[in-house]
């Protein structure tokens, strides 16, 4: 029996199982070792951020950093509606709702202009000086895109929307380790970033996530959060906190993964243009690809079907790969369209609902060898022609 391409899995070929072992060995295995405090200062670097904390997920970073952030009972969140639901389930865990936008073709993460066009249009400004959401009468609390794929969108934009109408610009940057926006590094675009060190992200701890930004004293206030907010030495809290904290063992695959981290980023680079390259004839076919921003840390790659086409039909290709023993997938589902979100307040959706069901995942995996990528491009080129 022929193995399976996988869509993504972990690359652990390095320092993973050395450093595991001596979690064991020294008993640090919980949420206090060395591993945790490596692990944090090099996801600090390399997002150019003062400080990282790294958390138990990258939805438990999210709303901490949307609590730290100010975010409360009954206000709402912008975000975008193609995201994955993590993003939406975040701002619900903090009493909030999503106030769901369209995304840009170019770059598949939230639209600035449709933003702005929406606070404009929708919103009003009371005594307080907050803006309040007309319909609704919740209080804006917070602008969150998303870096999809990691695509970092105009984030100039987002910042001059934030200034203007005062508010917290938190990123859920679950998959965007390594991507850079006009040459520099993340870390300073948004108050927040949150990071995601899933098993299928280009770096892993297993699970795992971590808040990285410029804004020490923000930062601070997370670390608090995630630390069940306790006062030391002694068993003194003054908040309501989570006990949200990263443990050793996780922290030491993510040191290890680390090390490795520009190899890993380089990588899936190197995948994408491999797709785009080969595939390039089924254009003709009305195919196209998954979108890269300059500096883009394309975490997944794939192909988008022609216009028109629906769910079934992208299903259906993912079943014919299979039986060449590929795995691919279709990809997220709009939020807007999600039992739980279904009556939020939302923009038009000409964009996500044009291209949700389109959208095919490829294996890409940092592991992926030249053959197994020929492979798949073959059999898709034979599947297709």
């Amino acid at each position: 029996m022929t193995d399976m391409i996988p869509l993504a899995v972990p690359n652990l070929t390095g320092n993973e199982k050395k450093y595991l072992d001596h979690c064991i060995d020294t008993t640090f295995v919980s949420s206090v070792g060395e591993y945790v405090t490596m692990f944090e200062k090099m996801v600090a670097e390399a997002t150019g951020s003062v400080d990282a904390v790294a958390t138990s997920a990258g939805t438990t970073g999210i709303h901490a950093a949307l609590t730290a952030a100010g975010v409360k009972q009954g206000e709402l969140v912008i975000i975008p509606s193609f995201t994955f639901i993590a993003s939406a389930n975040a701002v619900r865990h903090c009493g909030a709702d999503p106030w769901l936008m369209d995304i840009s073709e170019d770059d598949w993460c939230l639209d600035p202009d449709l933003v702005r066009a929406e606070i404009e249009k929708n919103c009003e400004k009371k005594s307080d000086g907050k803006i309040y959401h007309r319909d609704t009468k919740q209080r804006i609390a917070a602008l969150m895109p998303v870096y999809t794929l990691g695509n970092i969108p105009d984030m100039d934009q987002f910042r001059q929307i934030a200034d203007d109408y005062e508010l917290p610009l938190i990123v859920d940057a679950a998959c965007a380790i390594g991507a850079t926006f006009k040459g520099q590094n993340f870390g300073s675009l948004a108050d927040l970033s949150v990071l995601s060190f899933n098993g299928n992200k280009t770096i892993t701890c297993g699970g795992g996530g971590a808040v990285v930004g410029c804004n020490k004293e923000l930062l601070d206030h997370v670390r608090h959060l995630t630390t069940t907010a306790r006062v030391w030495p002694d068993y003194d809290f003054d908040e309501v906190g989570f006990n949200y904290r990263m443990t050793n063992i996780q922290a030491a695959v993510g040191v290890a993964q680390m090390e490795r981290m520009e190899l890993f980023v380089k990588k899936k680079r190197v995948v994408r243009s491999f797709y785009e390259e080969k595939l390039d004839l089924l254009r003709e076919k009305g195919i196209s690809f998954f979108p890269a921003t300059d500096g883009g840390g394309c975490w997944f790659s794939g192909i988008v079907l022609p216009e028109g086409s629906d769910l079934s039909q992208a299903k259906e290709l993912c079943g014919k790969l299979k039986e060449y023993d590929i795995e691919a997938r279709a990809f997220w589902k709009p939020v807007h369209l999600q039992t739980p979100y279904k009556n939020c307040p939302h923009s038009e959706m000409e964009v996500s609902e044009k291209l949700w069901q389109r959208i095919i995942v490829l294996p890409c995996s940092t592991n992926i060898v030249d053959v197994e990528l020929e492979k798949v491009v073959q059999s898709l080129i034979g599947i297709m022609i």
